[in-house]
């Protein structure tokens, strides 16, 4: 749109233009909390999975070890 200078109005200066800019900053964020979100729940997918493995190793190897022996402790006896 021009003025009566000839000069063109911004579009946040057309009456529709401060709306369609808080709509494009709102839609911005959203994509940007959206993806944030995305990675990480794949973070935690990923680190889930790291955890059962190992849960799942450790209980092999607890299967496999011998019991460990009882640990004896002295009496003292006070004089």
């Amino acid at each position: 749109m021009t003025n009566a200078h000839g000069k063109h109005r911004s579009p946040t200066r057309t009456p529709g233009g401060l709306e369609q800019v808080w709509q494009t900053r709102t839609q911005m964020v959203k994509q940007q909390m959206d993806s944030e979100s995305k990675a990480n729940d794949a973070k935690t997918a990923r680190l889930k999975a790291l955890r059962l493995a190992k849960e799942q190793e450790d209980a092999e190897a607890q299967k496999h070890a011998p019991a460990p022996k009882p640990v004896r402790t002295r009496r003292v006896t006070a004089s």
